[in-house]
């Protein structure tokens, strides 16, 4: 018997999981209040070992072919401290802008069979009465309303999910409280294959090479650090390298070429991984923002997890969110660990600058600290 699952958000985690399940023979629908290809706010790097992902998924060539090379990455911070390395044995990541990258996986989703109704809004999780199971959801098209019914539910709706919100499992963090400003800029100084981190006491901003003299530039900002009065997001990116000696240099050349684009508050507590009938992924199921350029490392291989815990869900008959929490945690704690460690340096200077100083004498830790970051250990080596 043919089973049938219902994947909400079209985004990276929503279109693998998508992917996934339509390989192994689900109906699978996909829904999506956007239309695509459509822009959205990311720091535009996906780390080697991603894209070893993607290769195994099969949409790793239509990545690269829409991307520019990565080469390593170079880290700077708030007192001079700069360090830089490559990633080992010629091992590249990708910048590449989210639109395009979307659409690749969105599109491979489809090729597999998945059904796609983009423009429409999920506004909460159908209940089986008797079961108190989820059985589906309800589709909001422009004021109609329709139920959806499936054997399964995954909800990659983002940061603000609906469905998780709805359960109880989702919420926006009380701490900490961070956003980001993002835009796209031609003409930077000194610009190179590494990606750029530039981590200051009030926050970071992150430079990625998606194009030939184009740069996609992120500036994240604690709210402590931010007048809560409200501040444009074009002032807030233009003081960020206004007010930043080493970064306003390189930026006297260079315009920005899109409007400015705000996303907060970025951290999201997720209770578990889901409910019976419902599983949780992406940014719906937590996110802080990755210093190391995992986003879409978690992204993608928590789409695939999801999936893996969907066909075991529909297989056996028992929920399988309990299963996944645990899956996600052996899966993703090393790095969580990492961001920890990093973001933790953010506030404090001084420890910043005692690493930063080790680095510089002890290059070998940096390379090793570049390369997981980037999940070098999972890469395909070139030929």
């Amino acid at each position: 018997m043919s089973h049938r699952a219902v994947v909400v958000g079209a985004g990276p985690a929503g279109s693998v999981a998508a992917l996934v399940l339509a390989r192994a023979g689900v109906d699978v629908e996909l829904f999506d209040r956007a239309t695509f290809p459509r822009p959205k706010l990311c720091g535009d790097t996906v780390n080697p070992g991603t894209l070893a992902m993607l290769d195994a998924l099969g949409v790793g060539a239509a990545v690269r072919n829409a991307s520019h090379p990565v080469t390593g990455m170079l880290v700077t911070g708030p007192h001079g401290a700069a360090i830089a390395a490559d990633y080992p044995l010629g091992v590249c990541g990708a910048a590449i802008e989210r639109r395009e990258f979307d659409a690749a996986l969105l599109a491979a989703a489809v090729s597999a069979g998945a059904r796609l109704t983009s423009g429409v809004r999920v506004d909460a999780p159908v209940i089986d009465p008797k079961t108190a199971r989820v059985a589906g959801i309800r589709v909001n098209d422009r004021g109609r309303h329709e139920d959806v019914h499936a054997d399964i539910v995954i909800a990659a709706d983002g940061r603000g999910s609906r469905l998780g919100g709805a359960l109880g499992l989702t919420r926006f963090a009380s701490s900490p409280q961070r956003w980001a400003y993002g835009a796209y800029f031609r003409g930077i100084d000194a610009m190179t294959t590494r990606g750029e981190m530039h981590i200051r006491a009030d926050g970071y901003l992150g430079i990625a090479p998606v194009a030939p003299g184009l740069a996609n530039v992120c500036v994240v900002r604690e709210l402590v650090h931010m007048d809560t009065g409200g501040v444009p997001a074009e002032e807030m990116i233009a003081a960020a390298i206004r007010d930043d000696g080493r970064l306003r240099d390189r930026f006297s050349g260079a315009s920005r070429v899109t409007p400015p684009v705000v996303l907060g508050p970025l951290a999201v507590d997720a209770a578990c991984a889901g409910a019976p009938g419902l599983l949780l992924a992406g940014d719906a199921a937590g996110f802080v923002d990755p210093m190391t350029g995992d986003g879409l490392r978690f992204a993608v291989r928590g789409g695939m997890l999801a999936a893996e815990a969907a066909l075991r869900e529909m297989t056996t008959g028992q929920p399988a969110y309990g299963e996944l929490l645990r899956v996600r945690r052996r899966e993703f704690s090393g790095k969580w660990r990492l961001n920890r460690t990093l973001r933790w340096l953010v506030g404090s200077p001084a420890a910043l600058d005692v690493a930063a100083a080790l680095g510089s004498r002890w290059p070998a830790a940096v390379r090793a600290l570049v390369a997981a970051a980037g999940d070098v250990n999972l890469a395909r080596r070139p030929a």
